[in-house]
């Protein structure tokens, strides 16, 4: 009976993980990916980022059937602290009792110290921009946890990885470079789905894009970071959101971007769009006014919110 019980378990946790490239493996959970990177060094291994609060579990799981007995990693390295990255932060360091990684300038949103410049519900692109006003905004606060990252740009357990600072989306965002092969974890840098819109996160769609616009607070920033990354030339590119593209035609995807990087990516309109919001070591020290009309579109999100539930509730008495 007990074996019965396991395979439907078994199967899950099989969709949700994927091989992105030798020694490197993502799990997807709802809209958001991680990635758990082997450090090539006896059967030690770090966590790239971790998730929602929901992908604590999985984490534990794939890590027990990739390194068991060593399902505990070196560390817990953090591209940047927004939500969606976070989620299962506390919990798993805590518990495997390690240390946590991140970029001078995501500091203050990690010990409490600041929130982040507000989402941007303006920004356009689709569904998941509107509802970003009710996502969560209160800063993490790791309790003396948090170590900086090394100033000469190599990651903390990962040889033959450094990291680069790619600022834009977060201000001490950064991404994960692996020298020998070309493997990129980007973070939300670039993401290979339009995370804007709510149907291309669900059907997962291939596209490479621009970060995420409803938190991206300074664009010319991600413009400068993007052009980092064409520079390059990764072979893969593992992002926060959407799953790994690889080979010639993801590079001409990337080198695209960066050339169009105004008319594709930049929003139409928007808080961030004509003036940025400055951040410092300290946190954020000066935020532009918001957009107009940002109060109707609030006002939009919570219609769109109620009409979410209905549904969810609508589909789940008829399952019943």
């Amino acid at each position: 009976m007990a074996q019965q019980k396991a395979k439907p378990v078994q199967k899950r946790l099989y969709k949700k993980w994927f091989t992105v490239a030798p020694g490197v493996w993502g799990i997807k959970d709802l809209f958001v990916n991680v990635y758990l990177v082997h450090s090539g060094e006896a059967n030690r291994w770090v966590l790239v980022d971790a998730g929602l609060p929901s992908t604590a579990r999985c984490i534990k799981k794939v890590a027990e059937h990739l390194f068991w007995p060593q399902t505990s990693p070196a560390a817990i390295i953090l591209t940047h602290g927004h939500f969606d990255h976070t989620g299962s932060l506390k919990k798993l360091a805590d518990e495997w009792d390690v240390p946590v990684y991140a970029h001078y300038l995501e500091a203050p949103y990690l010990t409490g110290h600041s929130s982040y410049p507000p989402p941007d519900p303006t920004a356009g692109g689709g569904l998941m921009t509107l509802l970003s006003c009710f996502f969560p905004k209160k800063p993490k606060d790791l309790n003396g946890r948090l170590l900086l990252l090394p100033e000469d740009n190599t990651v903390p357990g990962l040889p033959g990885w450094r990291y680069i600072h790619t600022p834009g989306h977060a201000p001490g965002h950064i991404s994960l470079f692996r020298e020998s092969d070309g493997v990129l974890i980007a973070g939300d840098a670039v993401v290979t789905t339009r995370q804007e819109s709510l149907f291309s996160v669900m059907m997962q769609s291939r596209k490479l894009c621009g970060p995420p616009r409803y938190f991206t607070y300074d664009w010319r920033a991600a413009e400068t970071t993007v052009n980092k990354l064409a520079e390059l030339e990764p072979s893969v590119i593992a992002s926060g959101h959407g799953k790994p593209m690889q080979g010639n035609a993801m590079k001409a995807a990337l080198h695209r971007l960066a050339a169009n990087f105004d008319h594709e990516t930049v929003p139409a309109s928007g808080r961030y769009v004509d003036e940025s919001a400055v951040a410092g070591p300290s946190g954020v020290e000066y935020v532009p006014a918001p957009h107009p009309k940002e109060k109707w579109y609030k006002a939009g999100a919570a219609l769109a919110m109620i009409g979410i539930g209905a549904l969810l509730l609508h589909f789940s008495s008829k399952k019943e």
